[in-house]
């Protein structure tokens, strides 16, 4: 009976109070070197895996990296065109806007086998300057955020979970929604279309902003099935992920950073970007730019 009472105790101050946020972030500081080897069969395998690769099979990759990369180079001039063209038309209009963000790369360190949860768990943390809410994505689209920093590690709740809702718009024509998580790894609920909305199957769905935690315009999710009942106040909508969240090993951890207006737009020269108003990340910690 005092094990039950101390239980409850514990389990309402840490719900209604979070009293143990520090014990448990000193707790998986100290169950960190169990995930480490867990993951290490498949780390060790996987390097010897590159270590024994032929070198035929290393020349083939590499002149596939080089074709591929070419072809990127050869879109990226496009891009830049577009950008720039952006940021005349948007300081025309006096608006305020954010160009590229900040991403850092991470590896999946474990899987949470609790089938209630959509979970997972990344090799970065704290020390790496991952924070609470950080979105989180796939090479394909969104896949979760943030909701537990360690200074070596981070879990992060899956889009699918049935307690995250995500605020998205239909791509085609702007149509705002939510998509609300239903357990399955494969499947995205819709649930507040009223039935005379615009949406069909193979409508893409993407970030709309709204809220805070997503940057807009990242891919979520692809319609797939639309019921309008005759009768019901709201369609029955479905949609599956775009990203590979049963798949994926590496995902990228997302900042978004503001970028001001040049001063002058006729001389071609840029301002470089502020440094992002989340936490400071540390000296040697790798950084991309999309």
């Amino acid at each position: 009976m005092v094990a039950v009472l101390l239980s409850v105790i514990l389990l309402v101050l840490d719900h209604r109070f979070h009293h143990l946020e520090q014990l448990r972030s000193t707790l998986a500081f100290v169950t960190y070197p169990l995930h480490y080897l867990a993951d290490l069969p498949f780390t060790t395998s996987r390097w010897v895996e590159e270590t024994t690769s032929s070198r035929a099979q290393l020349l083939h990759d590499n002149r596939e990296l080089r074709s591929q990369n070419l072809r990127l180079l050869a879109e990226l001039q496009k891009y830049e065109s577009l950008q720039a063209e952006n940021l005349r038309l948007r300081d025309l209009l006096d608006s305020s806007f954010k160009v590229g963000d900040r991403v850092l790369v991470a590896e999946l360190s474990s899987v949470d086998l609790d089938p209630y949860k959509q979970q997972v768990i990344i090799n970065k943390g704290a020390a790496s300057g991952a924070f609470m809410g950080q979105p989180v994505l796939d090479a394909h689209a969104v896949m979760g955020q943030v909701i537990n920093v360690t200074p070596f590690s981070s879990t992060v709740l899956l889009i699918t979970d049935t307690s995250h809702a995500l605020p998205v718009q239909v791509l085609r024509n702007g149509l705002r929604t939510i998509a609300v998580g239903t357990g399955r790894i494969d499947e995205l609920d819709l649930p507040y279309l009223p039935t005379n909305s615009d949406i069909v199957e193979g409508d893409l769905l993407v970030t709309s902003g709204l809220g805070g935690k997503f940057p807009p315009g990242y891919p979520v999710a692809t319609v797939t099935r639309v019921d309008r009942s005759p009768g019901a106040p709201f369609s029955s909508v479905q949609a599956e992920p775009r990203a590979h969240l049963d798949r994926s090993r590496e995902v990228l951890l997302v900042w978004t950073v503001p970028n001001q207006l040049p001063s002058a737009l006729g001389d071609g020269d840029e301002t470089p970007a502020d440094e992002p108003v989340t936490p400071p990340q540390t000296e040697d910690q790798t950084e991309t730019e999309l």
